[in-house]
This record gives C-alpha cells, structure tokens and sequence, in this order.
C-alpha cells in the first residue's frame, strides 16, 4: 500500500537521494567498454553485440531496413491505428513548428545578431523492438523535422523484426533511414559511425540505463538531448479533486518501470486517504499489476500538507517529470512553479494526453533534472550563430575600451588589431 507522509522534511531527503541518476559503476565500466569497442572497430563490434545483448546475427546486408518491409508493415496496421497516428502527427507537427517561428524571430539586428541553423544528421533513438513505441518514434523525430535536420537515422533494437506500428510511424513522420540496433553499440555507431550507420550530429530519444550512460560517454563527440531515469509524475490536489482521477493518474505512470515515482502532495488528510484506497482497487486490475505494485509502494508517496504553497515548494524541490494541477483555480500557481518537465493544468489534462496528441513532447527530463534540463522540442536540433557587424564610425566609439580590456589581459595583439584600423588617423 502506499504511504501516507505528514513530516514531508525527512522523506523529501529520501525521496531525493532515490531519485538521483546514478550514472557511475561496473555497468558504467561496461558501456565505456562498448563505445570504445565500436569506435575503434566499427560494424564488426555492433554486430557482435547485437548477438550478444538481443540474439540477432545482423550483418551488411539485414542491419538496415528496406522499403519492402516497410510496405509490409502499413498492410499490418489498421485503418483506426493509423489514423490515430496521423491525428498524433498534426498536433505534434504544430506545436514543434510554432517553437521554430519564435526561435526564427532571432533576427539579425544592426550590430549584433543571430543565424538559426538546423544540424545536418540526427540520430533518434527508439527503445522496444518488437512491442510498439510509435510515440516515442513521433515525439524524436518530429521536431527534427520542424528544425529542418537534413538527414533523420533512427535505431531501435530488434529481437526478431521490428513493430509494424514502430515502422510506419517512422514512415509518417519523416524517418530517412532505420537500423536494427540497440543498446550502447547503437548510441556508439551513431556517435562515430560505422560502414552502414552514418555519424549524426545530435543523439535523442529515451532508452535504458546502458544507453543512458553510452548518450552520457558519447557527449562531446555529439550532441545529446538529455540524461534521462525511470518516469515519474506529481500530483498537486486540493479538496475538489476526485480520488478515482488521482490514483489512475499516479498508476499510469507506476506501470512503466518498477522504480517508477508516483507522488501526491495534498492539503486534504479526507483525499490521501481515497487516493490511497483508489490505488489499492484500481492496482488489481493491471495488466502489469506487479510492476505497478512494485513502483507505487517503493517509489509512491502521498504527502499531507498545510497549504498548496507548501506542495509547490516541495514539488520545485523535486522537480518531477511530469506536474499535474488538480486544484480548484490551478493557472493561479503557475508562476509559482519553477522545475518541473512539463505542467498539465486541470483534471482534463491527465499525463497521457501529453504521452500521445496534445502535442508538447513527451520526452522530458527526469530523476530532478528539470532543474535545468528541458523538454525535447525542434530546438534540441538547431544551433545558433552569433552575428556582429560594426562600421567603422561604431568601432571607433569603442576602440579604447576594447584596448583597455585586452591590455589589462596583457594580450597586446588583440589591441593591435584594433589600432591598425584607426592608424591613419
């Protein structure tokens, strides 16, 4: 059963440390192991990997998906699927393209400026294989596409033949090419390439602790999205909230992962009390009803609270995931919050509308990482280039104060490089 907490002080602390992302150890050692290996021996050492951790024999010739198998895969998905997919697209496609026209207005003014500029390759990353995450391939790939990204590479692990519905997605939204590679060797290949998978600029897309760590030691070499651990949701809830709402809320994302959090910070001791009940009901009717179980009572906590000032603060402090405001006048906190991944206001917002077609992406920071981490959107795939373009009349209103500066740096060429300009004078 899940705990009810009224001293939130000395749980929050421990809340925090089980939360944290930890990224070191012997399975760290390992991954170092096979990014090296794959650098350093390209295919031969993804192949064999891929034997090892997934029982697939990949070679040159099946490692890449062809366009037969994806004409196979649209006849195994029904018409009500698709368009369902398709509605997804619209919203996503929308919402990613709004983010490019407001980084757009990043103009170049007089003096100083900037140039947006897309990266030329991306690398998306899709977890599964043979279950289906047509979500995840939209919300990578999507706003890759509004970015403007030249070429999109996507791996996703394939035990036997990828999900038709995983496939097709791809197909949809604008995939160029698909591996069937997963796993830190996967990341690796896309980090340095490989003789059949092309080097990109930008890794994206949530995995497992291995590709979690191979997207941490490829930094540097590209760029990553984020460092990302087990789901996790927050509920923040008064008295007008509905217990029934809360606890379907809190097990949908229990059902991801055992070490997946659930909280809810209340100042109603009546509402803990239902949504403590509700759970318990609603638990022994999963379908994944242990890993749920598993996740709500080691990771699931219902805090009591005084106020729903105090469940904010608290909530900044742990900066979840995903924020849901079941409150009477919810827009009314929203200055208030400072760190959370994303914030669904009202009880008609529930957490899966944003997992699938409001829009705003699904791949979010996790494990208190929204302290300074953001959402994945189309400017996870552009870059900025800093413009400047001063006349001679502009310079030279400032050409003593630059001297001044780089003579108290001792760097006399940087002077010199101004006063030869104004030499004639």
């Amino acid at each position: 059963m899940i705990k009810i907490v009224t001293d939130f002080k000395s749980e929050l602390k421990e809340i925090k440390s089980a939360r944290q992302l930890i990224l070191g150890g012997d399975i760290a050692q390992k991954v170092r192991e096979i990014v090296q290996d794959v650098r350093e021996n390209g295919d031969k050492a993804l192949f064999r990997y891929t034997k090892e951790f997934d029982g697939v024999e990949l070679n040159e010739s099946n490692i890449e998906v062809t366009e037969a198998e994806i004409k196979e895969a649209y006849q195994k998905v029904d018409s009500q699927t698709l368009s369902s997919l398709r509605l997804a697209i619209k919203n996503i496609t929308s919402y990613q393209d709004g983010i490019m026209k407001k980084v757009l207005k990043s103009a170049y003014l007089n003096k100083r400026g900037l140039m947006i500029r897309a990266i030329e390759n991306a690398g998306i990353y899709v977890p599964g294989g043979i279950a289906p995450y047509p979500s995840s391939v939209l919300m990578c790939a999507i706003p890759a596409v509004s970015a403007g990204v030249r070429q999109i590479i996507m791996v996703t692990p394939a035990k036997e033949k990828i999900h038709p519905l995983t496939l097709v997605a791809a197909a949809e939204c604008g995939v160029d090419r698909i591996f069937k590679a997963g796993g830190a060797q996967a990341i690796a290949a896309l980090a340095y390439g490989t003789q059949t998978i092309p080097k990109v600029d930008v890794i994206a897309g949530p995995g497992n602790i291995y590709v979690t760590l191979a997207k941490k030691e490829v930094y540097g070499a590209v760029g990553i999205d984020m460092l990302a651990g087990p789901s996790e949701i927050l509920i923040i809830a008064d008295k007008t909230a509905r217990a029934d709402y809360i606890a379907c809320d809190m097990l949908s994302q229990a059902e991801h992962d055992p070490r997946a959090a659930s909280y809810l910070i209340t100042n109603s001791q009546e509402l803990a009390k239902q949504v403590q009940e509700q759970i318990e009901i609603r638990l022994k009717q999963l379908d994944r009803q242990d890993i749920a179980r598993q996740s709500i009572e080691n990771y699931g906590r219902i805090f009591v609270v005084e106020s729903i000032l105090t469940a904010i603060m608290i909530s900044n402090e742990i900066a979840p995931e995903h924020l849901e405001l079941l409150l009477d006048k919810p827009k009314l906190y929203l200055p208030f919050i400072s760190n959370a991944g994303a914030v669904f206001i009202g009880e008609y917002s529930p957490e899966p509308l944003g997992d699938y077609l409001a829009g705003p992406n699904h791949v979010l920071p996790t494990s208190g990482t929204a302290r300074f981490f953001s959402p994945l959107s189309a400017e996870t795939f552009v870059k900025k280039i800093s413009l400047i373009n001063y006349n001679k009349k502009q310079l030279k209103k400032i050409k003593d104060d630059i001297i001044n500066l780089s003579d108290s740096e001792g760097l006399q060429a940087h002077g010199n490089s101004i006063k030869i300009r104004f030499e004639e004078e």
